[in-house]
Protein backbone atom coordinates (compact mmCIF):
# COMPACT_ATOMS: atom_id res chain seq x y z
CA UNK A 1 0.00 0.00 0.00
CA UNK A 2 1.09 3.56 -0.65
CA UNK A 3 1.34 5.67 2.55
CA UNK A 4 -0.64 8.91 2.66
CA UNK A 5 0.77 11.57 4.96
CA UNK A 6 -0.56 14.61 6.78
CA UNK A 7 0.91 18.04 6.13
CA UNK A 8 2.50 18.01 9.59
CA UNK A 9 4.28 14.75 8.81
CA UNK A 10 5.62 16.11 5.50
CA UNK A 11 6.76 19.25 7.29
CA UNK A 12 8.56 17.17 9.91
CA UNK A 13 10.41 15.28 7.18
CA UNK A 14 11.44 18.58 5.56
CA UNK A 15 12.70 19.83 8.92
CA UNK A 16 14.60 16.60 9.46
CA UNK A 17 16.35 17.02 6.11
CA UNK A 18 17.24 20.65 6.85
CA UNK A 19 18.16 20.41 10.53
CA UNK A 20 19.42 16.84 10.97
CA UNK A 21 20.85 16.04 7.55
CA UNK A 22 22.05 19.57 6.92
CA UNK A 23 20.44 19.96 3.49
CA UNK A 24 19.85 23.71 2.86
CA UNK A 25 16.21 24.51 2.17
CA UNK A 26 17.16 26.24 -1.08
CA UNK A 27 18.66 22.92 -2.26
CA UNK A 28 15.37 21.13 -1.51
CA UNK A 29 13.57 23.80 -3.51
CA UNK A 30 15.96 23.40 -6.44
CA UNK A 31 15.55 19.60 -6.32
CA UNK A 32 11.80 20.08 -6.36
CA UNK A 33 11.92 22.50 -9.29
CA UNK A 34 13.99 20.09 -11.39
CA UNK A 35 11.56 17.26 -10.64
CA UNK A 36 8.59 19.46 -11.55
CA UNK A 37 10.26 20.55 -14.78
CA UNK A 38 11.03 16.93 -15.73
CA UNK A 39 7.51 15.78 -14.83
CA UNK A 40 5.90 18.47 -16.98
CA UNK A 41 8.20 17.66 -19.87
CA UNK A 42 7.62 13.90 -19.74
CA UNK A 43 4.03 13.61 -18.52
CA UNK A 44 2.31 16.73 -19.84
CA UNK A 45 4.14 18.30 -22.75
CA UNK A 46 5.51 15.12 -24.37
CA UNK A 47 5.07 15.56 -28.12
CA UNK A 48 2.65 18.50 -27.88
CA UNK A 49 3.73 21.72 -29.53
CA UNK A 50 3.83 23.76 -26.34
CA UNK A 51 6.11 26.77 -26.06
CA UNK A 52 4.22 29.14 -23.70
CA UNK A 53 4.13 28.35 -19.98
CA UNK A 54 2.92 30.63 -17.21
CA UNK A 55 2.74 30.53 -13.43
CA UNK A 56 0.91 32.44 -10.74
CA UNK A 57 3.22 32.55 -7.72
CA UNK A 58 2.55 33.36 -4.11
CA UNK A 59 4.91 34.80 -1.50
CA UNK A 60 5.93 31.54 0.18
CA UNK A 61 7.99 28.56 -0.83
CA UNK A 62 5.29 27.34 -3.20
CA UNK A 63 5.86 30.55 -5.14
CA UNK A 64 9.61 29.94 -4.98
CA UNK A 65 9.07 26.55 -6.63
CA UNK A 66 7.24 28.33 -9.44
CA UNK A 67 9.97 30.90 -10.05
CA UNK A 68 12.58 28.14 -10.16
CA UNK A 69 10.55 25.96 -12.53
CA UNK A 70 10.02 28.81 -14.96
CA UNK A 71 13.76 29.47 -14.91
CA UNK A 72 14.34 25.93 -16.18
CA UNK A 73 11.74 26.36 -18.90
CA UNK A 74 13.19 29.72 -19.94
CA UNK A 75 16.61 28.09 -20.21
CA UNK A 76 15.05 25.47 -22.50
CA UNK A 77 13.71 28.08 -24.92
CA UNK A 78 10.13 28.41 -23.69
CA UNK A 79 8.30 31.72 -23.44
CA UNK A 80 7.40 32.14 -19.75
CA UNK A 81 5.15 34.57 -17.92
CA UNK A 82 4.94 34.85 -14.15
CA UNK A 83 2.32 36.76 -12.18
CA UNK A 84 3.47 37.18 -8.59
CA UNK A 85 1.19 38.02 -5.69
CA UNK A 86 2.81 40.39 -3.21
CA UNK A 87 5.95 42.43 -3.22
CA UNK A 88 9.53 41.21 -3.09
CA UNK A 89 10.09 42.12 0.55
CA UNK A 90 7.04 40.03 1.54
CA UNK A 91 8.44 36.84 0.04
CA UNK A 92 10.05 34.02 2.01
CA UNK A 93 13.85 33.94 1.77
CA UNK A 94 14.06 31.05 -0.70
CA UNK A 95 11.17 32.41 -2.75
CA UNK A 96 12.88 35.80 -2.96
CA UNK A 97 16.15 34.18 -4.08
CA UNK A 98 14.52 32.46 -7.04
CA UNK A 99 12.46 35.53 -7.87
CA UNK A 100 15.62 37.65 -8.12
CA UNK A 101 17.37 35.11 -10.34
CA UNK A 102 14.44 35.06 -12.77
CA UNK A 103 14.18 38.85 -12.73
CA UNK A 104 17.86 39.19 -13.64
CA UNK A 105 17.43 36.68 -16.45
CA UNK A 106 14.52 38.73 -17.79
CA UNK A 107 16.83 41.71 -18.40
CA UNK A 108 18.48 39.94 -21.32
CA UNK A 109 15.70 37.49 -22.26
CA UNK A 110 12.56 39.03 -23.77
CA UNK A 111 10.78 35.68 -23.51
CA UNK A 112 10.58 36.11 -19.72
CA UNK A 113 7.78 38.37 -18.52
CA UNK A 114 7.30 39.15 -14.82
CA UNK A 115 4.27 41.05 -13.55
CA UNK A 116 3.13 41.85 -10.01
CA UNK A 117 -0.57 41.15 -9.52
CA UNK A 118 -2.70 44.26 -9.05
CA UNK A 119 -6.05 43.26 -10.55
CA UNK A 120 -7.69 40.61 -12.73
CA UNK A 121 -6.59 42.63 -15.76
CA UNK A 122 -3.06 41.34 -15.19
CA UNK A 123 -4.21 37.81 -16.00
CA UNK A 124 -4.59 38.92 -19.62
CA UNK A 125 -0.85 38.21 -19.89
CA UNK A 126 -1.44 34.48 -19.46
CA UNK A 127 -4.70 34.01 -21.35
CA UNK A 128 -2.87 32.52 -24.33
CA UNK A 129 -0.56 30.29 -22.28
CA UNK A 130 -0.76 26.61 -23.07
CA UNK A 131 0.22 25.49 -19.56
CA UNK A 132 -0.53 27.39 -16.34
CA UNK A 133 1.13 26.49 -13.03
CA UNK A 134 -0.61 27.11 -9.73
CA UNK A 135 2.14 28.08 -7.28
CA UNK A 136 0.10 30.34 -5.04
CA UNK A 137 -0.30 28.55 -1.72
CA UNK A 138 1.37 25.42 -0.38
CA UNK A 139 0.02 22.47 1.52
CA UNK A 140 -0.04 24.33 4.83
CA UNK A 141 -2.83 26.68 3.75
CA UNK A 142 -6.22 26.06 5.38
CA UNK A 143 -9.65 27.63 5.43
CA UNK A 144 -11.57 29.58 2.82
CA UNK A 145 -9.52 31.49 0.28
CA UNK A 146 -9.14 35.21 0.82
CA UNK A 147 -8.75 37.76 -1.94
CA UNK A 148 -6.99 38.09 -4.27
CA UNK A 149 -6.50 34.31 -4.30
CA UNK A 150 -10.20 33.55 -4.62
CA UNK A 151 -10.78 35.74 -7.67
CA UNK A 152 -7.58 34.54 -9.30
CA UNK A 153 -8.51 30.86 -8.87
CA UNK A 154 -12.01 31.45 -10.21
CA UNK A 155 -10.55 33.17 -13.29
CA UNK A 156 -7.86 30.55 -13.92
CA UNK A 157 -10.44 27.76 -13.77
CA UNK A 158 -12.17 29.28 -16.81
CA UNK A 159 -9.10 29.23 -19.03
CA UNK A 160 -8.55 26.51 -21.65
CA UNK A 161 -4.90 25.93 -20.81
CA UNK A 162 -3.59 22.76 -19.19
CA UNK A 163 -3.72 23.55 -15.47
CA UNK A 164 -1.00 22.15 -13.22
CA UNK A 165 -0.99 22.49 -9.43
CA UNK A 166 2.38 22.45 -7.71
CA UNK A 167 2.27 20.39 -4.49
CA UNK A 168 -1.48 20.92 -3.96
CA UNK A 169 -4.23 22.90 -5.70
CA UNK A 170 -4.77 26.32 -4.14
CA UNK A 171 -7.86 26.30 -1.95
CA UNK A 172 -7.69 22.59 -1.08
CA UNK A 173 -7.07 21.50 2.50
CA UNK A 174 -4.23 18.98 2.16
CA UNK A 175 -5.44 16.98 5.17
CA UNK A 176 -9.22 17.07 4.83
CA UNK A 177 -9.55 17.22 1.06
CA UNK A 178 -12.11 20.03 1.25
CA UNK A 179 -12.40 23.64 0.16
CA UNK A 180 -14.98 26.09 -1.18
CA UNK A 181 -13.00 27.56 -4.08
CA UNK A 182 -10.31 25.23 -5.45
CA UNK A 183 -7.93 25.44 -8.40
CA UNK A 184 -9.22 22.82 -10.82
CA UNK A 185 -6.09 20.94 -11.87
CA UNK A 186 -5.54 18.66 -14.80
CA UNK A 187 -2.33 17.52 -13.09
CA UNK A 188 -1.01 17.87 -9.55
CA UNK A 189 2.72 17.42 -8.93
CA UNK A 190 2.95 16.77 -5.21
CA UNK A 191 6.32 17.20 -3.52
CA UNK A 192 8.05 14.86 -1.06
CA UNK A 193 5.29 12.27 -0.79
CA UNK A 194 1.55 11.84 -1.14
CA UNK A 195 -0.79 13.92 1.03
CA UNK A 196 -4.09 12.24 1.86
CA UNK A 197 -6.18 15.29 0.96
CA UNK A 198 -5.26 14.79 -2.69
CA UNK A 199 -7.12 11.48 -2.85
CA UNK A 200 -10.34 12.15 -0.94
CA UNK A 201 -13.42 14.32 -1.20
CA UNK A 202 -12.88 17.40 -3.40
CA UNK A 203 -9.21 16.55 -3.73
CA UNK A 204 -10.25 13.47 -5.68
CA UNK A 205 -12.27 15.70 -8.03
CA UNK A 206 -9.89 18.66 -8.33
CA UNK A 207 -6.38 17.19 -8.48
CA UNK A 208 -6.54 15.49 -11.87
CA UNK A 209 -3.64 13.11 -12.50
CA UNK A 210 -1.32 13.06 -9.50
CA UNK A 211 2.44 12.85 -9.99
CA UNK A 212 4.93 12.52 -7.13
CA UNK A 213 7.94 14.85 -7.29
CA UNK A 214 11.14 13.94 -5.46
CA UNK A 215 12.87 16.65 -3.40
CA UNK A 216 16.09 14.74 -2.86
CA UNK A 217 15.28 12.98 0.41
CA UNK A 218 15.87 9.23 0.57
CA UNK A 219 12.46 7.48 0.93
CA UNK A 220 13.82 5.63 3.97
CA UNK A 221 13.53 8.87 5.96
CA UNK A 222 9.79 8.98 5.35
CA UNK A 223 9.53 5.85 7.48
CA UNK A 224 10.29 8.07 10.47
CA UNK A 225 6.67 9.18 10.20
CA UNK A 226 4.13 6.38 10.70
CA UNK A 227 1.28 6.66 8.23
CA UNK A 228 -2.26 5.81 9.34
CA UNK A 229 -3.79 6.15 5.90
CA UNK A 230 -2.98 4.32 2.68
CA UNK A 231 -3.81 4.09 -1.00
CA UNK A 232 -4.73 0.59 -2.19
CA UNK A 233 -2.56 -0.81 -5.00
CA UNK A 234 -3.32 -3.74 -7.35
CA UNK A 235 -0.62 -5.80 -5.58
CA UNK A 236 -2.60 -5.50 -2.35
CA UNK A 237 -5.63 -6.95 -4.09
CA UNK A 238 -3.69 -9.93 -5.43
CA UNK A 239 -2.48 -10.68 -1.91
CA UNK A 240 -6.05 -10.41 -0.62
CA UNK A 241 -7.70 -12.94 -2.92
CA UNK A 242 -9.00 -16.20 -1.39
CA UNK A 243 -6.89 -19.30 -2.02
CA UNK A 244 -8.78 -22.04 -3.86
CA UNK A 245 -7.73 -25.51 -2.67
CA UNK A 246 -7.98 -28.41 -5.09
CA UNK A 247 -10.23 -30.50 -2.86
CA UNK A 248 -12.92 -27.93 -2.07
CA UNK A 249 -16.61 -28.51 -2.80
CA UNK A 250 -19.54 -26.11 -3.14
CA UNK A 251 -20.23 -25.94 0.59
CA UNK A 252 -16.61 -25.58 1.66
CA UNK A 253 -16.02 -22.92 -0.99
CA UNK A 254 -18.11 -20.40 0.92
CA UNK A 255 -21.78 -20.19 1.85
CA UNK A 256 -23.58 -16.83 1.61
CA UNK A 257 -27.08 -16.01 2.82
CA UNK A 258 -28.53 -12.78 1.49
CA UNK A 259 -31.40 -11.34 3.51
CA UNK A 260 -32.63 -8.65 1.17
CA UNK A 261 -35.44 -7.46 -1.01
CA UNK A 262 -39.18 -7.01 -0.62
CA UNK A 263 -42.24 -6.70 -2.81
CA UNK A 264 -41.44 -3.03 -3.34
CA UNK A 265 -37.69 -3.46 -3.98
CA UNK A 266 -36.87 -6.90 -5.42
CA UNK A 267 -34.05 -5.87 -7.77
CA UNK A 268 -31.45 -5.12 -5.09
CA UNK A 269 -31.76 -8.64 -3.67
CA UNK A 270 -31.06 -10.16 -7.09
CA UNK A 271 -27.93 -8.07 -7.62
CA UNK A 272 -26.50 -8.83 -4.18
CA UNK A 273 -27.10 -12.59 -4.18
CA UNK A 274 -25.81 -13.06 -7.76
CA UNK A 275 -22.64 -11.07 -7.00
CA UNK A 276 -21.68 -13.43 -4.18
CA UNK A 277 -21.49 -16.35 -6.61
CA UNK A 278 -19.64 -14.37 -9.23
CA UNK A 279 -16.67 -13.80 -6.90
CA UNK A 280 -16.24 -17.46 -6.05
CA UNK A 281 -18.65 -18.36 -3.25
CA UNK A 282 -19.77 -21.98 -3.57
CA UNK A 283 -23.37 -21.44 -2.50
CA UNK A 284 -25.63 -18.40 -2.46
CA UNK A 285 -29.11 -18.42 -0.95
CA UNK A 286 -31.54 -15.51 -1.04
CA UNK A 287 -34.07 -15.18 1.78
CA UNK A 288 -37.11 -13.54 0.19
CA UNK A 289 -40.85 -13.16 0.94
CA UNK A 290 -42.80 -16.18 -0.33
CA UNK A 291 -45.78 -14.14 -1.47
CA UNK A 292 -43.72 -12.30 -4.10
CA UNK A 293 -40.95 -14.79 -4.87
CA UNK A 294 -42.02 -14.84 -8.51
CA UNK A 295 -40.48 -11.34 -8.78
CA UNK A 296 -36.97 -12.76 -8.40
CA UNK A 297 -37.07 -16.47 -9.19
CA UNK A 298 -36.35 -16.30 -12.91
CA UNK A 299 -33.61 -13.69 -12.52
CA UNK A 300 -31.37 -15.55 -10.09
CA UNK A 301 -29.76 -18.29 -12.14
CA UNK A 302 -27.80 -20.53 -9.76
CA UNK A 303 -28.89 -18.64 -6.63
CA UNK A 304 -31.32 -20.62 -4.45
CA UNK A 305 -34.39 -18.88 -3.00
CA UNK A 306 -35.25 -19.54 0.63
CA UNK A 307 -38.84 -18.28 0.54
CA UNK A 308 -40.17 -17.46 3.99
CA UNK A 309 -43.91 -17.36 4.70
CA UNK A 310 -44.69 -13.66 5.02
CA UNK A 311 -48.51 -13.77 5.18
CA UNK A 312 -48.63 -11.62 2.03
CA UNK A 313 -46.95 -8.68 3.78
CA UNK A 314 -44.25 -8.72 1.07
CA UNK A 315 -41.53 -7.77 3.56
CA UNK A 316 -39.52 -9.24 6.44
CA UNK A 317 -40.85 -9.22 10.00
CA UNK A 318 -39.89 -10.82 13.32
CA UNK A 319 -42.54 -13.50 12.74
CA UNK A 320 -40.48 -14.78 9.79
CA UNK A 321 -37.21 -15.28 11.64
CA UNK A 322 -37.89 -18.80 12.93
CA UNK A 323 -37.90 -20.01 9.31
CA UNK A 324 -34.50 -18.40 8.72
CA UNK A 325 -32.63 -19.48 11.84
CA UNK A 326 -31.26 -22.68 10.31
CA UNK A 327 -29.94 -20.86 7.23
CA UNK A 328 -28.43 -18.06 9.32
CA UNK A 329 -26.42 -20.66 11.26
CA UNK A 330 -25.54 -22.42 7.98
CA UNK A 331 -24.01 -19.36 6.35
CA UNK A 332 -20.34 -18.42 6.49
CA UNK A 333 -21.29 -14.80 5.74
CA UNK A 334 -24.56 -12.91 5.57
CA UNK A 335 -25.40 -9.91 3.40
CA UNK A 336 -28.33 -7.99 4.84
CA UNK A 337 -30.18 -4.86 3.93
CA UNK A 338 -30.53 -4.09 0.20
CA UNK A 339 -34.17 -3.51 -0.70
CA UNK A 340 -35.58 -4.76 2.61
CA UNK A 341 -37.65 -1.62 3.12
CA UNK A 342 -37.96 0.54 6.21
CA UNK A 343 -41.14 -0.61 7.90
CA UNK A 344 -40.91 -0.77 11.69
CA UNK A 345 -41.50 -4.53 11.58
CA UNK A 346 -38.58 -5.01 9.19
CA UNK A 347 -36.27 -2.81 11.25
CA UNK A 348 -37.13 -4.77 14.38
CA UNK A 349 -36.38 -8.03 12.58
CA UNK A 350 -33.03 -6.73 11.34
CA UNK A 351 -31.99 -5.64 14.82
CA UNK A 352 -32.94 -9.02 16.26
CA UNK A 353 -30.85 -10.86 13.64
CA UNK A 354 -27.84 -8.66 14.36
CA UNK A 355 -28.24 -8.84 18.14
CA UNK A 356 -28.42 -12.65 18.15
CA UNK A 357 -25.31 -12.84 15.95
CA UNK A 358 -25.85 -16.46 14.97
CA UNK A 359 -23.43 -15.95 12.08
CA UNK A 360 -19.92 -14.62 12.67
CA UNK A 361 -19.69 -12.32 9.67
CA UNK A 362 -22.20 -9.82 8.31
CA UNK A 363 -22.15 -7.24 5.54
CA UNK A 364 -24.71 -4.60 6.52
CA UNK A 365 -26.04 -2.27 3.85
CA UNK A 366 -28.86 0.07 2.92
CA UNK A 367 -32.06 -0.50 4.94
CA UNK A 368 -30.20 -2.58 7.53
CA UNK A 369 -27.94 0.42 8.18
CA UNK A 370 -31.06 2.56 8.55
CA UNK A 371 -32.29 0.14 11.22
CA UNK A 372 -29.09 0.77 13.20
CA UNK A 373 -29.86 4.49 13.40
CA UNK A 374 -31.25 6.38 16.39
CA UNK A 375 -28.40 4.96 18.46
CA UNK A 376 -29.49 1.35 17.93
CA UNK A 377 -25.99 0.37 16.75
CA UNK A 378 -24.67 1.11 20.24
CA UNK A 379 -26.64 -1.83 21.62
CA UNK A 380 -25.14 -4.35 19.18
CA UNK A 381 -21.72 -6.00 19.10
CA UNK A 382 -20.52 -4.99 15.64
CA UNK A 383 -17.15 -6.73 15.83
CA UNK A 384 -16.50 -8.68 12.59
CA UNK A 385 -19.33 -6.79 10.89
CA UNK A 386 -18.84 -4.73 7.73
CA UNK A 387 -21.01 -1.66 7.22
CA UNK A 388 -21.25 -0.23 3.69
CA UNK A 389 -23.04 3.14 3.87
CA UNK A 390 -22.73 6.09 1.55
CA UNK A 391 -22.08 9.48 3.16
CA UNK A 392 -25.73 10.30 3.80
CA UNK A 393 -26.44 6.93 5.40
CA UNK A 394 -23.40 7.20 7.65
CA UNK A 395 -24.23 10.75 8.74
CA UNK A 396 -27.73 9.57 9.62
CA UNK A 397 -26.33 6.56 11.48
CA UNK A 398 -24.16 8.66 13.81
CA UNK A 399 -26.75 11.45 13.94
CA UNK A 400 -24.85 14.34 12.38
CA UNK A 401 -25.40 16.43 9.26
CA UNK A 402 -23.68 15.76 5.95
CA UNK A 403 -21.80 19.06 6.31
CA UNK A 404 -20.51 18.05 9.74
CA UNK A 405 -19.36 14.71 8.36
CA UNK A 406 -17.59 16.19 5.35
CA UNK A 407 -15.81 18.84 7.41
CA UNK A 408 -14.09 16.13 9.45
CA UNK A 409 -14.66 12.89 7.58
CA UNK A 410 -11.69 10.89 8.79
CA UNK A 411 -12.19 11.84 12.43
CA UNK A 412 -15.84 10.73 12.51
CA UNK A 413 -15.17 7.50 10.66
CA UNK A 414 -12.14 6.54 12.74
CA UNK A 415 -13.96 7.26 15.99
CA UNK A 416 -16.79 5.00 14.85
CA UNK A 417 -14.65 1.98 13.96
CA UNK A 418 -12.49 2.28 17.07
CA UNK A 419 -15.59 2.46 19.24
CA UNK A 420 -17.51 -0.38 17.58
CA UNK A 421 -14.81 -2.71 16.26
CA UNK A 422 -16.59 -2.78 12.88
CA UNK A 423 -15.16 -2.34 9.41
CA UNK A 424 -16.59 0.69 7.65
CA UNK A 425 -16.71 0.81 3.86
CA UNK A 426 -17.72 4.40 3.13
CA UNK A 427 -19.02 4.36 -0.43
CA UNK A 428 -18.24 7.40 -2.51
CA UNK A 429 -15.76 8.94 -4.89
CA UNK A 430 -13.52 7.36 -3.84
CA UNK A 431 -14.70 4.58 -1.54
CA UNK A 432 -12.68 4.50 1.71
CA UNK A 433 -12.24 1.52 4.04
CA UNK A 434 -11.76 2.17 7.76
CA UNK A 435 -10.54 -0.78 9.84
CA UNK A 436 -11.01 -1.22 13.62
CA UNK A 437 -7.43 0.01 14.24
CA UNK A 438 -8.43 3.37 12.77
CA UNK A 439 -6.48 3.07 9.53
CA UNK A 440 -8.02 4.43 6.33
CA UNK A 441 -7.50 2.50 3.08
CA UNK A 442 -8.41 4.61 0.05
CA UNK A 443 -9.61 2.87 -3.11
CA UNK A 444 -7.62 3.88 -6.20
CA UNK A 445 -9.98 2.45 -8.83
CA UNK A 446 -13.42 3.46 -10.07
CA UNK A 447 -15.08 6.12 -12.23
CA UNK A 448 -18.17 8.38 -12.29
CA UNK A 449 -20.21 5.78 -14.19
CA UNK A 450 -20.61 3.88 -10.91
CA UNK A 451 -23.02 6.53 -9.65
CA UNK A 452 -26.10 4.47 -10.58
CA UNK A 453 -28.79 2.45 -8.87
CA UNK A 454 -27.61 -1.03 -7.94
CA UNK A 455 -23.84 -0.66 -7.88
CA UNK A 456 -23.79 -0.55 -4.07
CA UNK A 457 -25.93 -3.70 -3.92
CA UNK A 458 -23.38 -5.48 -6.10
CA UNK A 459 -20.55 -4.38 -3.77
CA UNK A 460 -22.40 -5.85 -0.77
CA UNK A 461 -22.61 -9.23 -2.48
CA UNK A 462 -19.01 -9.09 -3.64
CA UNK A 463 -17.68 -8.47 -0.13
CA UNK A 464 -19.93 -11.14 1.41
CA UNK A 465 -18.89 -13.66 -1.24
CA UNK A 466 -15.19 -13.07 -0.58
CA UNK A 467 -15.66 -13.15 3.21
CA UNK A 468 -17.40 -16.50 3.01
CA UNK A 469 -14.35 -18.04 1.34
CA UNK A 470 -11.47 -16.92 3.52
CA UNK A 471 -12.83 -15.59 6.82
CA UNK A 472 -10.32 -12.71 6.65
CA UNK A 473 -12.50 -9.62 6.72
CA UNK A 474 -9.89 -7.00 5.91
CA UNK A 475 -8.54 -8.89 2.90
CA UNK A 476 -12.07 -9.50 1.66
CA UNK A 477 -13.01 -5.85 1.95
CA UNK A 478 -9.82 -4.66 0.20
CA UNK A 479 -10.26 -7.12 -2.66
CA UNK A 480 -14.00 -6.57 -2.91
CA UNK A 481 -13.90 -2.79 -3.07
CA UNK A 482 -11.08 -2.71 -5.62
CA UNK A 483 -12.33 -5.51 -7.90
CA UNK A 484 -15.82 -4.01 -7.96
CA UNK A 485 -14.38 -0.66 -9.09
CA UNK A 486 -11.91 -2.27 -11.48
CA UNK A 487 -14.78 -4.04 -13.22
CA UNK A 488 -16.38 -0.63 -13.70
CA UNK A 489 -13.13 0.81 -15.10
CA UNK A 490 -12.84 -2.05 -17.59
CA UNK A 491 -16.44 -1.43 -18.65
CA UNK A 492 -15.85 2.30 -19.03
CA UNK A 493 -13.01 1.60 -21.46
CA UNK A 494 -15.53 0.13 -23.92
CA UNK A 495 -19.01 1.26 -22.90
CA UNK A 496 -17.93 4.72 -21.60
CA UNK A 497 -18.88 5.99 -18.15
CA UNK A 498 -22.43 6.67 -19.35
CA UNK A 499 -23.68 3.34 -20.52
CA UNK A 500 -22.91 0.44 -18.20
CA UNK A 501 -25.18 -0.79 -15.40
CA UNK A 502 -24.86 -2.67 -12.11
CA UNK A 503 -25.71 -5.89 -13.95
CA UNK A 504 -22.83 -5.19 -16.34
CA UNK A 505 -20.47 -4.87 -13.38
CA UNK A 506 -21.48 -8.35 -12.19
CA UNK A 507 -20.76 -9.79 -15.62
CA UNK A 508 -17.38 -8.03 -15.72
CA UNK A 509 -16.19 -9.29 -12.33
CA UNK A 510 -14.44 -12.38 -13.78
CA UNK A 511 -12.44 -10.12 -16.09
CA UNK A 512 -11.35 -7.94 -13.18
CA UNK A 513 -10.13 -11.03 -11.30
CA UNK A 514 -8.26 -12.14 -14.40
CA UNK A 515 -6.74 -8.70 -14.87
CA UNK A 516 -5.27 -8.73 -11.34
CA UNK A 517 -4.07 -12.33 -11.47
CA UNK A 518 -2.43 -11.97 -14.90
CA UNK A 519 -0.82 -8.60 -14.19
CA UNK A 520 1.79 -10.03 -11.85
CA UNK A 521 2.65 -13.28 -13.60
Amino acid sequence: MIPLYSTNQIREIDNFAINDLGVPSIVLMENASIQIYNAIQSEIIKSKKIKRISAVCGKGNNGGDGFAVLRHFANSGFRVVVIHIGKEHEMSEDCRTNFRILRKMAISNSDIIIQEYNSLKDLALIVNSQVILDCMLGSGAQGELREPYKEIVESLNKLKAIRVAIDIPTGLDADLGIGKTIFDSDFTITLGDYKKGLFIEQGYANCGNIIKGDIGIDPIYFEIQRAEDYLIEPEDVLESLPVKKKNIHKYSAGKVLTIAGSGSFPGAAVLTSKSALKVGAGASILAFPKSVRNLVHKKLGEVVVQAYEDQKREYLSVDDLDKLTEKIKWADAIAIGPGLGRSKETQTAVLKILEEKKCNMFVIDADAIFALGNGNYQNIDLKNFVLTPHHGEFANLINISINELNESLFRHCKEFVKRTGAYLVLKGAPTIIFNPEGEALVNSAGNPGMAKFGTGDVLTGVIAGLMSQQKDIEKSVIAGVYLHSLAADLLAANKTEYSYTAEDIIKKLPTSFNFIMRSFV
